[in-house]
Order: structure tokens, then sequence, then C-alpha cells
């Protein structure tokens, strides 16, 4: 596998993961139905938002592979009386997220997307100077 495509594969893993914190950090005040709730009073609400989690494994040759995948538990219970969705004792289903988490995932892939742009650079800087060599 050539530099130039591990490199670009750890650009679209680095994409994936800050894709996957986006949609996380745009749903975490999100709440829903317990799942278990009674159908009758859950009827007309969305189910709750399963956040997601990218995992990530290197390839044989060289790069890696990254797929989304559910995280698991996917909410937790959450005490909001207010909310239309709750049920009689004031619960709702909330996104299992940590927002600090979520921050810090953005981070890293920000800076492996940075990382893997600069070694793309510096393939197409070496491969540049090695075509203007003249005999």
């Amino acid at each position: 596998m050539s530099a130039l495509s591990i490199s670009a594969s750890g650009l679209a893993a680095a994409s994936l993961r800050l894709q996957a914190s986006a949609s996380n950090i745009a749903n975490i005040s999100d709440t829903a139905p317990l799942p278990n709730a009674n159908a009758s009073s859950t009827a007309g609400f969305p189910s709750a938002y399963v956040p997601s989690r990218v995992d990530q494994v290197a390839v044989a040759g060289g790069g890696k592979a990254a797929t989304i995948a559910r995280a698991s538990p996917s909410y937790v219970t959450r005490y909001d009386p207010g909310a239309p969705s709750a049920d009689k004792n004031g619960l709702v289903a909330a996104p299992n997220l940590d927002l600090a988490n979520e921050a810090v995932q953005q981070i890293a892939a920000s800076y492996a997307f940075a990382a893997d742009a600069k070694a793309i650079q510096a393939g197409s800087n070496t491969i540049r100077a090695l075509l203007d060599i003249k005999i």
C-alpha cells in the first residue's frame, strides 16, 4: 500500500470520527420516552437518539479502516418532569453521551486529520523533488 493511500485512509477515518462526534453533540439534549414505557404513553414521540462511535482498526499492509457503531447502552435515565415525553415519575431517556469525551474525540480527529494531510503533502513534495532531478 502506498504512503498516499495510507494517509488517505487516515483522512477518511478522522473525517468519519468527526462526523459521528458532531452528530452526537447536536443530539446531546434530546430526550424521549423510556423504551420500556407503556406504548400508549409513548405514541407520537420519536425514540431516543442512539449515539454513534467510530471503531478504527489497522489494515494489513498499512492504513486504517473505520466503521460507525451504535453506542451501548444507548441511553441513560434522566429526571426531567417538564419534558413532554416524561413518564409519570418524570423520567425520560437521554443519549448516553459525555460532552467532554465528545470534545476530546473532535480534538483527536482534527490532529489525526492534520497529521495525515501533512504526510500527503510530504509525499507529494518528495515526488515533485524526484521529478525535478535533472541528469
